[in-house]
């Protein structure tokens, strides 16, 4: 039975960056990925990649950025005055925090660069700009 909308599907994967570093993975996971195809539960590309697989069968795929998680957008690098951070400790580039938005959703960014008075930090997702190679198997199909 080919993998339709509405189905839900578990897959086991890897997915690499174009120098090999593996970023995510089912085993690091303990488990595979479930998700309902259509739904929107994963990056789009990903989802596209899966229809009309079957049980058993395994693929590998690139998505470009823009299918993935989007192109780097330099507009959400912004330099915050250090005494605004809300952070417990002193800040160092690549350290990781959650921000508030005006409209209250919080999103992860990553400190880029500590100045004396400013630090630069990044709200773009981590993989943005960034292709990404998947190896999947179809472990499990049900409707």
């Amino acid at each position: 039975m080919p993998i339709g909308n509405g189905d839900k599907v578990k897959l086991e994967y890897k997915g690499t960056l174009d120098d090999g570093t593996v970023f995510d993975s089912s085993e690091t996971h303990g488990e595979p990925l479930e998700f309902e195809v259509g739904a929107q539960q994963v990056i789009a590309g990903f989802e596209e990649a899966v229809m009309g697989m079957e049980e058993g069968e395994d693929k590998t795929f690139k998505l470009e950025a823009g299918d993935a998680y989007g192109e780097h957008n330099p507009q959400l690098v912004k330099a915050v005055p250090r005494d605004k951070m809300p952070l417990d400790e002193e800040p160092e580039a690549g350290m990781m925090l959650l921000t508030e938005l005006p409209n209250g959703a919080k999103v992860p960014a990553v400190i880029t660069e500590v100045a004396e008075e400013e630090v630069t930090i990044d709200l773009n997702h981590p993989l943005a700009g960034k292709a990404l190679t998947f190896e999947i198997k179809v472990v499990g199909i049900s409707s």
